[in-house]
């Protein structure tokens, strides 16, 4: 008599593949970054704080507009020279939560004059981009001082759907080299695939992440035409074979065909008027409790610190509801993988391989709350019964 295939047990068996003291410091890299939100909003708000008290946006905006009404360049350069202090006032605690943290936990082999230099360039495309934004809302809160709150959210999701779209055509370049996934059986397989479920084939690339990150990852990026699959080089230098490339490129194209980032960008974009409705009601205790006495009230970009301050309390409190709608996401995409590529194993296999910076095993709600992807444990659960109900597709 055939013995049964038992789910948990082959959860267990891989999960077993790391030694306990793997595990450990996986759960230890994983928990210290669940403080590392607070701590991150506290430091945002300490840096909102020196800025205000410096006085150096409201000299600035006084500078800008002199004698003339100039509200729409006060704007951008309030909003532009805002993000740069800001940045550099917080580059303490980057360098620390960004690089040295990665560095001692072995995920990461970039030098740390090579993270400074890519966050420089971050920062000044940020600083433009930001400017841009501020420009616009702005505008909006001088225009529609009751409502603006309400048009922010067609605002931000104007600008999600343009980086989204331009992103992988002039920003990710600057950072990694993307090309087509080379000839072999790779990328015979996964041009295979792509035909399977109607995703262009010329939309798979391979980007040499290792220059950044050691975690075994994959993504999908874009959005229309810019729409693309891309797997970091790491994947491979850490050994994935077929199997494993169709389990999580498979999981990709999940994200692609079902359009999950256009969704979330939707939702995100949703979210921001709840947020911004938010600090339309708390600006002004906002601004008396950080000592903003020489901002003009909520249309005075000067007090952009203060908008920031009240937008980085609530993304912490409202962290638990947008890493849920991603976790969503995340377990179609994976769902998509084991219905029309059917690769339990080689989807396994690959999650194995991310348990270094994601501790398998959390409680439910940690899980709920901090996490936005689902735990490894529960994903692999999910592809064993997957496999225990498709015998045959799946090979036994």
């Amino acid at each position: 008599m055939a013995q049964t295939f038992d789910p948990a047990a082959a959860t267990a068996a891989y999960l077993a593949q790391l030694p306990p003291e793997a595990h450990a410091r996986a759960t230890a890299y994983t928990q210290g970054g669940h403080w590392l939100l607070l701590w991150g909003t506290l430091v945002a708000l300490l840096v909102a704080y020196l800025i205000i008290r410096s006085g150096l946006l409201s000299r600035l905006r006084r500078k800008v507009e002199g004698r003339r009404n100039r509200p729409i360049l006060a704007s951008f350069l309030v909003g532009a020279v805002y993000l740069l202090a800001d940045s550099l006032l917080s580059l303490p605690w980057a360098a620390y939560s960004q690089w040295w943290r990665q560095k001692q936990y072995g995920l990461t082999s970039q030098a740390f004059l090579g993270w400074l230099g890519e966050g420089a360039i971050s920062l000044a495309i940020s600083a433009v981009i930001g400017g841009l934004f501020f420009t616009a809302l702005y505008a909006l809160i001088r225009k529609a001082p009751r409502t603006w709150w309400l048009w922010s959210g067609g605002l931000t999701a104007a600008f999600i759907a343009a980086s989204m779209l331009l992103g992988p055509l002039y920003i990710e370049p600057i950072f990694n080299k993307y090309t087509p996934a080379p000839a072999g059986p790779v990328r015979d397989e996964v041009v295979a695939m792509a035909g399977q479920v109607g995703v262009p084939s010329d939309k798979i690339f391979v980007y040499d992440g290792s220059r950044q990150s050691n975690a075994y990852t994959a993504n999908v990026s874009g959005l229309f035409g810019s729409a693309r699959v891309a797997m970091s080089d790491t994947m491979f230098k850490k050994g994935a074979d077929i199997a494993e490339v169709r389990g999580v490129v498979g999981h990709e194209m999940g994200h692609y065909s079902r359009l999950h980032a256009p969704l979330i960008a939707a939702i995100i974009a949703a979210l921001a008027v709840l947020a911004f409705f938010l600090v339309d009601r708390l600006f002004a205790p906002a601004a008396r409790l950080l000592g903003a006495d020489e901002v003009r009230g909520l249309a005075d970009p000067a007090g952009l610190p203060v908008l920031s301050a009240i937008l980085a309390v609530v993304a912490l409190l409202g962290a638990p509801v947008t890493n849920s709608l991603i976790r969503i996401t995340e377990a179609d995409a994976d769902r998509y993988s084991l219905v029309h590529f059917d690769e339990p194993d080689g989807l396994s296999k690959a999650l194995v391989k991310t348990i270094e910076y994601r501790a398998a095993t959390p409680g439910r709600l940690e899980e709920i709350i901090f996490y936005d992807h689902p735990a490894v444990g529960r994903r692999i659960q999910r592809a064993m019964e997957w496999k225990a109900a498709h015998p045959k597709t799946a090979g036994r």
